[in-house]
């Protein structure tokens, strides 16, 4: 039975990423010793009946209605914001001024402006002993850890190239419903916020360069789709071959754009390309990362995710890049789950996020990633958009 102190948690918002969080909250520390005893103290949704029902699916203790409820409580030590990027710094800034830690999914927000806002509310917080994370959850995957760790081990040399895609299909179909990720007011971007944002992030993280300016393009594919469900009436229109009500799709569905990473100009510095689409016929969740060095290359695919390929240059030429099966007690985080060879999947993830948080919060130190990384790549999703309005022209970060 744990001594440890409780961390009681509030989290805003139970869809997809809700129900994520929830299982890495009750998960972690199964598997995992931690400073402090995260508690599902209590989850807030807009629909009663709705919470009420994730609640007792997900193993929360109690439900609220209005998130600014969760704040008020004295029971709560840390919110988790699982809600629409228009959501986050209202929440977030709230939840750090009343002293609560806090975990917000990414995008950080929707604007720089706005990143900038919550940026300072952490640093404030921080000085308080209130810490605020980003959950930018690949970071955790172990493969992708042990990729930054050769990196940081010098074994691929000085960094060349950077080469990072995220494809889905999940939208192929013109006629998938609306939903609010394809509304810019509710997303602030489509697939380049999405998903591109984890690209950029990983690139970043695992190259512990940052980007620095980038030249783009984005691309609308199907710019009106069906509404269903709560969507009706929010300013669709009828097709003209249809009697559905249709809305505006005000995102982008692909995202293309080169980019320059700091450390210098010319030979001396290093370049990347990034994808993002969610019409990649074929592709559920290919997130991808190559990293050519000037002694190796690594390379990532999260539909293999427990495997990281490795070329080391000092081999024999024809050797070819190796697999390595990231499942060894010595790779990250794989010593507490379970046996050599077998492997991980995509909740784990979200589960590491959680012990990496808590152990520094128990630890009174700033887990990464914080507001200012996250910050970072509000930055980088800034330029994309302005370089893609502007005929692709090179956009400073």
């Amino acid at each position: 039975m744990t001594t440890a102190k409780p961390l009681r948690v509030g989290m805003v918002g139970y869809a997809f990423m809700g129900a994520a969080h929830s299982h890495a909250w009750r998960t972690a520390p199964r598997f995992f010793d931690l400073p402090l005893q995260p508690e599902l103290t209590a989850v807030a949704g807009r629909n009663a009946e709705g919470v009420r029902a994730a609640a007792d699916k997900l193993g929360w203790e109690s439900v609220e209605t209005d998130w600014r409820r969760l704040i008020e409580r004295d029971d709560i030590d840390l919110i988790d914001i699982c809600t629409p990027g228009n959501t986050h710094a209202e929440i977030a800034i709230a939840a750090l001024e009343a002293g609560k830690h806090v975990l917000c999914e990414k995008p950080l927000t929707n604007s720089v402006e706005e990143a900038e806002r919550m940026t300072l509310a952490a640093e404030t917080a921080a000085k308080q002993g209130i810490m605020s994370m980003c959950g930018f959850s690949y970071r955790r995957t172990p493969a992708l850890a042990l990729a930054k760790r050769f990196v940081e081990q010098g074994r691929l040399g000085d960094i060349r190239h950077v080469r990072a895609q995220y494809l889905q299909d999940w939208l192929s179909d013109a006629n998938a419903p609306m939903t609010w990720r394809l509304d810019k007011s509710k997303s602030g971007s489509g697939s380049l916020g999405d998903i591109g944002a984890h690209s950029i992030d990983a690139a970043q993280w695992v190259t512990g360069h940052t980007i620095s300016g980038v030249s783009a393009l984005l691309e609308t594919f199907v710019t009106e789709r069906p509404l269903a469900g709560d969507l009706v009436g929010l300013g669709g229109h009828g097709d003209a071959g249809s009697d559905a009500p249709r809305g505006a799709v005000t995102v982008d569905d692909a995202a293309i754009f080169s980019a320059r990473f700091d450390g210098g100009a010319g030979a001396t510095g290093t370049i990347g390309v990034f994808e993002a689409t969610r019409y990649a016929l074929g592709r559920k969740n290919a997130m991808r990362l190559e990293v050519n060095g000037t002694k190796g290359s690594l390379a990532f695919d999260f539909e293999d995710m427990n495997v990281l390929s490795f070329y080391d240059a000092a081999e024999s030429p024809d050797a070819g890049f190796r697999k390595i099966f990231v499942t060894e007690p010595e790779h990250p985080y794989v010593g507490n789950w379970w046996p050599t060879g077998h492997g991980l999947g995509y909740e784990h993830g979200f589960t590491h996020q959680v012990v990496d948080l808590v152990t520094a919060i128990g630890e009174r130190r700033q887990p990464e990633p914080s507001f200012a990384d996250a910050l970072q790549v509000q930055r980088v999703l800034a330029a994309v958009e302005a370089s893609a309005a502007n005929s692709s022209q090179w956009q400073k970060v």
